[in-house]
């Protein structure tokens, strides 16, 4: 083969290569949201079916309130990218709403109307470790980017099966995710033998974690919608919360002395040798 043939061989070879790199699929770029939230929600034993259906009302009523719609039109990209799951014993987590956008009162409402659509799955035992790293894991697969990603945390108890929640609020921080904690405290009611009476401090010393953490303390149920609300509200602003401007209680991550993280372990330990009703 000659030069000249040779050269236009070379040349047509490498068009046909760079033809075949344009042509082929490009992965999609994620699309920006201002923020990813994950809503996890405690449906253990201890919740009552009344205590449930307030949960699933509140989460759906905050959504779609007008002044969190405002807060996510204000938003950067106005809109967000949230996940709704809710979850019991360190293998139980049910996805009930999967990662969806919110950019106007209809995704809203649809995302509130779907998370009233099936009954809860309620299961045994209370494993905050393991709805972190649930949660945690979800945030790969969302499809999405943005610079906050956030795990919202409900429940009415301490952990008590799985890895201790510290140990996994560690974890799940290193991913450059925050956690925010809305501990249920039902006031005048009398305490199972596994709970803790100051479950605020709990999900402050041993749940939250990250740039702007809080914990948004419920004690009663009455206060849980609003609650919601207002935590909303604050995860959706640029700036962390000054308690003084909030009616419900904000109680921000802090150094502060050693907490027994593993205290709902011991309680549960504990409980089972004067109640066998419980599995081990």
């Amino acid at each position: 083969m000659s030069r000249l043939p040779r050269i236009r061989h070379v040349l047509a070879a490498s068009a046909a290569v760079a033809l075949t790199f344009l042509c082929a699929p490009q992965g999609l770029a994620a699309e920006q949201v201002d923020i990813e939230l994950v809503l996890a929600v405690d449906v253990s034993l201890s919740m009552s079916p009344d205590e449930m259906e307030i949960q699933r009302r509140g989460y759906a009523t905050a959504l779609t309130d007008p002044r969190v719609l405002e807060a996510i039109a204000d938003g950067a990209h106005g809109k967000i990218a949230l996940t709704y799951f809710e979850w019991a014993g360190s293998t139980s987590q049910h996805v009930i709403v999967p990662w969806t956008v919110i950019a106007s009162r209809e995704d809203a409402e649809r995302v509130a109307q779907r998370i009233s659509a099936v009954p809860p799955r309620q299961s045994r035992r209370t494993s905050i470790s393991g709805a972190l790293h649930f949660a945690a894991d979800l945030f790969a697969e969302s499809g999405f980017q943005s610079f906050k990603r956030v795990i919202d945390i409900s429940g009415d108890g301490p952990n008590n099966e799985g890895r201790p929640a510290d140990a996994a609020r560690d974890a799940v921080v290193q991913q450059k995710i925050a956690i925010n904690g809305l501990p249920v405290m039902a006031a005048g009611t009398e305490l199972l033998p596994y709970e803790v009476e100051e479950l605020d401090t709990y999900y402050s010393e041993c749940v939250i974690g990250g740039p702007g953490s809080f914990v948004m303390p419920v004690n009663g149920w009455e206060q849980f919608p609003e609650a919601i609300r207002r935590k909303l509200l604050l995860e959706l602003a640029s700036r962390p919360p000054r308690s003084h401007e909030e009616k419900v209680p904000v109680i921000l991550a802090q150094a502060k002395p050693p907490y027994d993280c593993l205290i709902g372990e011991k309680l549960w330990q504990g409980d089972r040798g004067r109640q066998r009703m419980y599995d081990p």
